[in-house]
């Protein structure tokens, strides 16, 4: 298991991603607003439960020279609602309509883990 990116992730067990709620309007915003922002009065910290549904995503395929793997980046829909862009893990080609959930990543801090049927 990766050590959850400080920010990013709560201090619970299971860790949970962490983004803002505005107050007045419930709108969610994804990463949560650091405590020293000029709006951080106007927002709460909130959990980002369970997994969520691909919206949209595409495949990066490197330049061959590089030696890297093709690796897919998208959107995902989570509960709130809010929409969360990152890297998706655990298929070799997603699709939209997929289950991904958050999961805690040494090099970029999340990634999404599809859900295995």
């Amino acid at each position: 298991m990766t050590t959850p990116a400080p920010g990013l992730w709560s201090s619970d067990t299971p860790a949970t991603l962490q983004a803002s709620r505005h107050r007045d309007t419930g709108a969610r915003h994804f990463p949560a607003l650091p405590a020293h922002s000029p709006l951080a009065a106007q927002y709460d910290t909130v959990p980002v439960r369970g997994a969520g549904t691909v919206y949209s995503f595409t495949v990066i395929h490197p330049a061959p020279k590089t030696g890297l793997p093709p690796y897919a980046l998208g959107y995902v829909d989570l509960d709130g609602p809010l929409r969360v862009f990152g890297r998706l893990e655990g298929k070799e080609r997603p699709a939209i309509g997929d289950r991904y959930a958050p999961v805690a990543d040494a090099t970029f801090g999340y990634v999404f883990q599809a859900e295995q049927d």
